[in-house]
């Protein structure tokens, strides 16, 4: 498959498997079909409108290919009739979520890669592609991003993912190797980080006050300078004991 090919078709199921997620969110809000559009678009190609925007190459893909548009309506219409309930149906979200993670992340990167742009830019642009729609989408209905912490790993797949797609891409020239990786990685880390809860360390407290060096008084530093010469001293007459003098030797002998 070349590789224009294969980025459509990564891209588009990304777009259906976040478009089911916007329509989850809605069923959970008691939205009606407005709602359930609403959000599985602006979840599905969020993302990849802010990255094309960015990028200034034209009129976003989402707006130019009927596909991108058409799986996040056929995303929402699922979700509007089928009550995504039980332990299944949210087992199948939550990979669907990671799997998305990791299409975006590819695709974003080779995107930015393909007109030249560094490493980091790159790697920047891939996770806006992968977290930007999901962002949007909980800002709208009143909730902090799942980006922002106090959730399982996240963000931190999608640079992971992306890295993985920019040197495959850039160093090694198998692209379409790079998408299988950064997919199948996000895939598998976002599951093990659900399952076993791996989350990001949060902020430290650093006390201050207790590393605050204070300066020595005329009494303390003369009392410091007396407790440094009585070690010299008792350094020098340990010194003189293990090794007497030839006098001393002479005498025993």
């Amino acid at each position: 498959m070349e590789l224009d090919s294969l980025f459509r078709v990564v891209d588009v199921t990304g777009v259906v498997a976040s478009g089911l997620l916007g329509g989850a969110v809605a069923r959970s809000k008691r939205f009606d079909i407005v709602g359930f559009v609403s959000l599985a678009i602006i979840t599905g190609l969020g993302g990849g409108m802010i990255r094309d925007v960015l990028l200034n190459t034209g009129f976003p893909v989402a707006l130019t290919d009927p596909a991108y548009l058409g799986g996040a309506l056929i995303a929402a219409f699922v979700a509007y009739v089928v009550r995504l309930d039980g332990a299944l149906p949210r087992r199948a979200l939550a990979f669907a979520d990671v799997l998305a993670l990791g299409c975006w992340a590819a695709t974003g990167t080779i995107k930015a890669a393909g007109l030249g742009l560094a490493f980091m830019p790159c790697i920047l642009l891939g996770v806006i592609t992968a977290v930007g729609g999901g962002m949007l989408r909980d800002v709208l209905v009143g909730r902090t991003p799942t980006v922002f912490g106090g959730n399982t790993l996240y963000a931190t797949l999608a640079m992971l993912g992306g890295a993985e797609t920019w040197i495959f891409t850039e160093i090694l020239k198998r692209p379409q190797l790079g998408m299988l990786v950064s997919i199948l990685t996000t895939a598998v880390l976002g599951v093990m980080a659900r399952r076993l809860g791996w989350m990001l360390p949060e902020p430290v407290e650093l006390n201050l006050r207790a590393l605050r060096i204070r300066p020595l008084g005329p009494k303390a530093s003369a009392q410091r300078l007396g407790r440094r010469l009585a070690r010299r001293r008792a350094k020098a007459e340990a010194k003189q004991d293990s090794h007497p003098d030839l006098d001393s030797v002479d005498d025993a002998l």
